[in-house]
């Protein structure tokens, strides 16, 4: 391998834990690279931390400014042959072979001054990190040409979080993400993927050649509940002002209807419910708020007798994925309990494996699962916690996307054990990141600020090290809602000038 750089000896290095080397003539050393050197014991592994440059002729600043008040200092002395640069490393480990593989054991001898410095072997690389063959290709480890492909259930069983401000990436890493989810041999192990679509960001998937044919997208506006899959726990959790007299009372009016429904082979849907609680015989108060509470759930008109869109049993199939297309909603109350039914209704059938295992992935999850919000009104946040604490048990995995990280349920965010961090530049959303996020220190909250589209750190259960990667370029269509900001604004002033030509034209008839 080519060299990069000589150790050098300073007052503070070489240590265990940290040493430090001139690099070579155009020696292309970048901060953040991964090197290698070596000591008694074998391979000593670290990254670049900082490179700071030096020059003999510029460290006296009077004599710097003295001799370019008549000419530049170039031109009186050689400058160029006295520049160098110097790179700090800190120390990672010492990687050790053993059969195919290389190990990570503890350094305690530093390498010496004049040791050789070397880029990273990919091979190591790769072991170290823990990428795996089989893992998804969600683009490349950040100055080296290694791929980064993640083990799929070191990524997922225990959760996913993807954090950035608006515009910095967060769909495309996702879809980038769902297209191997898609691609996945069967013989590797396929799961099925449920989508939270908020912007309808994610149904250009169904019109791709390569994936339309596993791919299923359910609009907001048709989605059905059927009332048998109603239960007074979930129309407890939805509407809070329900009390446990209340609860109860609902409780025996959804059995007698059921046990009615399977004797008598009838069908019965909220305006029966209702019909049954104003006849029945409880405490005026109770009555008062389950019908508030039932009358509200009619008129949002979510609840069927026996439709069921989508039937989540048959549509969430291994290498599938589900859709639900929750753009062309205005009411986000109802989005609210259709993401809390949605969850609830996997969490169940993911429980009794009547379903494969499932990535439920989130958008815009701080709507969902806010931090500081009343339960009143985020019916879909109890549920989104369960999973986040449960659902590895079951298979069920659960993947939040939010810009606005610090209004993101803290119990969701703590159990996702894998963050992935594209650009950030929010304060509070940097503090809540840092404190939220093991294994991240202050180099990398502050490169966050700096990270282009495109850009990312990977924190956590994934990777056995933070890395910087870069995202690949995403191989399926990308067709979103809504049209460009200066499309629209051609097509407004078209339309009103058409509009007014019109009325002038009528106006004239008129006269």
């Amino acid at each position: 391998m080519q060299s990069l750089g000589t150790v050098i000896s300073t007052e503070l290095s070489p240590t265990t834990m940290e040493f430090a080397f001139v690099l070579d003539t155009n020696s292309p050393v970048r901060k953040g690279q991964f090197v290698q050197t070596t000591s008694e014991e074998g391979i000593v592994f670290g990254f670049v931390a900082e490179i700071a440059r030096a020059n003999r002729y510029f460290e006296r600043a009077e004599s710097v400014a003295e001799y370019e008040r008549e000419a530049p200092i170039s031109s009186h002395f050689p400058i160029k042959s006295w520049e160098y640069t110097i790179a700090d490393v800190k120390i990672l480990g010492r990687m050790e072979k053993k059969g195919e593989h290389y190990h990570q054991q503890r350094v305690s001898l530093p390498p010496s001054p004049g040791t050789k410095v070397i880029e990273a072997d990919e091979a190591m690389l790769k072991d170290f990190v823990g990428f795996t063959e089989t893992g998804l290709h969600i683009g490349k480890l950040q100055h080296h040409e290694v791929p980064a492909k993640i083990d799929l259930t070191r990524l997922f069983q225990k959760h996913l979080a993807i954090l950035a401000m608006s515009g910095a990436g967060k769909s495309h890493l996702a879809s980038v993400m769902l297209e191997e989810l898609l691609e996945r041999p069967k013989e590797q192990g396929r799961i099925a993927v449920v989508v939270i679509d908020i912007h309808g960001e994610y149904v250009g998937f169904k019109f791709d050649p390569n994936y339309g044919r596993k791919v299923r997208i359910v609009s907001g506006k048709e989605i059905c509940i059927p009332f048998r899959q109603l239960t007074p726990g979930l129309i407890s959790s939805w509407f809070t002002e329900i009390s446990s007299v209340g609860q109860n009372e609902l409780s025996k009016i959804m059995r007698e209807m059921a046990q009615q429904e399977k004797n008598e082979r009838q069908v019965f849907g909220v305006p029966d419910l209702i019909k049954k609680v104003e006849t029945g015989d409880m405490p005026k108060s109770t009555k008062d708020s389950l019908l508030r509470a039932l009358y509200e759930l009619k008129a949002l008109n979510l609840v069927s007798q026996s439709k069921e869109i989508p039937n989540l049993r048959q549509n969430v199939q291994p290498g599938e994925m589900l859709v639900l297309d929750l753009s062309d909603m205005d009411d986000m109350r109802k989005k609210k309990l259709i993401v809390s039914y949605v969850a609830s209704r996997l969490f169940n059938l993911r429980r009794k494996e009547q379903i494969p295992p499932t990535f439920l992935l989130v958008e815009e999850a701080h709507n969902f699962a806010p931090e500081k919000a009343k339960a009143a009104h985020n019916p879909s946040k109890s549920i989104i916690e369960k999973i986040a604490r449960e659902g590895r048990k079951f298979g069920l995995a659960l993947g939040v996307v939010s810009q606005r990280p610090v209004q993101l349920s803290t119990t969701t965010l703590s159990q996702c054990n894998t963050h992935i961090i594209l650009r950030v530049t929010n304060p509070n959303d940097l503090k809540h990141i840092g404190e939220s996020s093991e294994g991240i220190d202050q180099r990398m909250l502050r490169a966050i600020t700096t990270l282009k589209v495109g850009e990312g750190i990977i924190v956590g259960e994934a990777v056995r090290y933070p890395i910087f990667i870069e995202i690949r370029d995403r191989k399926s269509r990308k067709m979103e809602k809504g049209k460009p900001l200066h499309e629209q604004a051609l097509s407004y002033e078209s339309n009103a000038k058409k509009a007014d030509e019109e009325a002038d034209e009528e106006l004239e008839a008129f006269l």
